[in-house]
C-alpha cells in the first residue's frame, strides 16, 4: 500500500482527521453493505443485543446500551427497535423482553456473516499486533483529551 506521506510527514499529521476518515470509511462500508441485506446499522445492533444475550433482554436494556451509540440519539434508536419488530425478525413480550422469532435469527445469521466478511476486509494486511496497539492508542487518545467512549 501506498501511504498519504512519509512517516517523517505523517508524525505531524492530525489525528482528528485521519480517526474520522478512518470512521466514515468503514461506518459507509458497514451501512452500504448491510442496506443491501435491506437493514440499517442500527437495526443490526439490536438483532446483535438480543440475538447474543445470555438471558433475553428488555427494551429498556437493549435501549440503555444503544441510545446514544455513534450519535444514533435516543429517538432514532426506538424507532430501530420498533422496525426490528415490524419486521418481524424480533418480537416483545408483555414484560419488555425481547427475542427473535425464527425469521429473526435466520435474518441474524445472513447479517452476522456479511459483518465477518466486512471484518476481513477491514483487517486486511493488518496484524492483531497493529490492530491492538491502533485501538490502544485511540483510547489513549480519547482518554488524554478528556473524551469518553460509549463503553466507559
Amino acid at each position: 500500500m501506498d501511504y498519504s506521506h512519509s512517516d517523517a510527514e505523517l508524525i505531524r499529521q492530525p489525528i482528528g482527521y485521519w480517526s474520522w476518515a478512518a470512521y466514515e470509511a468503514v461506518v459507509t462500508r458497514t451501512r452500504a453493505a448491510l442496506a443491501e441485506l435491506g437493514t440499517t446499522q442500527p437495526q443490526w445492533w439490536v438483532l446483535a443485543q438480543v440475538a447474543r444475550a445470555d438471558a433475553p433482554k428488555t427494551r429498556a436494556e437493549v435501549f440503555g446500551l444503544l441510545r446514544n451509540y455513534l450519535g444514533t440519539g435516543p429517538e432514532s434508536m426506538e424507532a430501530e427497535i420498533d422496525a426490528t419488530i415490524t419486521a418481524g425478525w424480533i418480537v416483545e413480550a408483555p414484560d419488555g423482553r425481547l427475542s427473535l422469532t425464527p425469521e429473526g435469527r435466520t435474518f441474524f445469521e445472513r447479517a452476522a456473516a456479511l459483518q465477518d466478511d466486512l471484518w476481513a476486509q477491514r483487517h486486511a494486511g493488518i496484524s492483531d499486533e497493529e490492530y491492538l496497539t491502533t485501538l490502544k492508542v485511540l483510547q489513549r487518545v480519547i482518554h488524554n483529551t478528556g473524551g469518553r467512549a460509549w463503553h466507559h
